[in-house]
């Protein structure tokens, strides 16, 4: 496992760095994150800079993540932990594997539960599109596509215009909000359309 490489390259979407951990619902947002999306890993005792200060108290730290991982997680997640030392300082690793059971939930600080995805080094509500998405991706059930006027429009308006947005499609085609994100949910399991997060929008493009 080369950390300083790691490290070097920077966080990313499957890479976190934490000097220290210091609340649990900020920490469950990331596994979370982590989890519905490939996995990724979190590098306690690693500043946001890179720098390596290692951690002064390996048990508590431990401590504080199979808590959020438990306790402030739904489904739970099992966090997989190693100890690393660089430049003679204690790192330690924690992996979070992608999860077969999407989406999981992080108890917010307002009591709430919430879907959490990674974008870029950051972790982002997800939309209910995006939530859509995972439930039925992790499920049995396949996609059973209704290729009526309104995929067909939307298509033809992709192969123009190359992006739209949710709100964008409801003008379209003069849709409510919830037909056009289950047209959308659909096509998007069938990949026929490609979802695109950022940190300040969502919208789609043809495949």
């Amino acid at each position: 496992m080369n950390i300083k490489k790691q490290i070097f390259e920077g966080e990313g979407v499957s890479l976190d760095f934490k000097k220290t951990i210091s609340s649990c619902e900020k920490i469950a947002r990331t596994m979370v994150s982590f989890a519905n999306n490939k996995g990724g890993r979190l590098l306690i005792g690693v500043a946001d800079d890179g720098s390596i200060k290692g951690v002064k108290s390996e048990d508590e730290e431990r401590y504080m993540i199979t808590r959020a991982a438990h306790l402030f997680s739904r489904p739970a997640l099992e966090p997989v932990f190693e100890e690393v030392y660089v430049d003679d300082k204690l790192v330690l690793v924690v992996d979070i594997p992608e999860s077969t059971t999407k989406p999981h939930y992080a108890l917010a600080e307002d009591g709430k539960w919430w879907v959490y995805v990674r974008v870029k080094d950051k972790s982002v509500l997800a939309s209910k599109i995006v939530v859509d998405v995972l439930k039925r991706s992790t499920g049995d059930t396949g996609v059973m596509l209704a290729y009526s006027s309104n995929e067909k429009t939307l298509l033809e308006y992709l192969q123009t215009s190359e992006r739209i947005t949710v709100l964008e499609f409801c003008k379209l085609l003069n849709l409510t909000r919830r037909r056009a994100q289950a047209i959308l949910v659909d096509l998007i399991l069938s990949g026929v359309v490609r979802i695109h997060t950022t940190e300040k929008e969502e919208y789609y493009t043809a495949v």
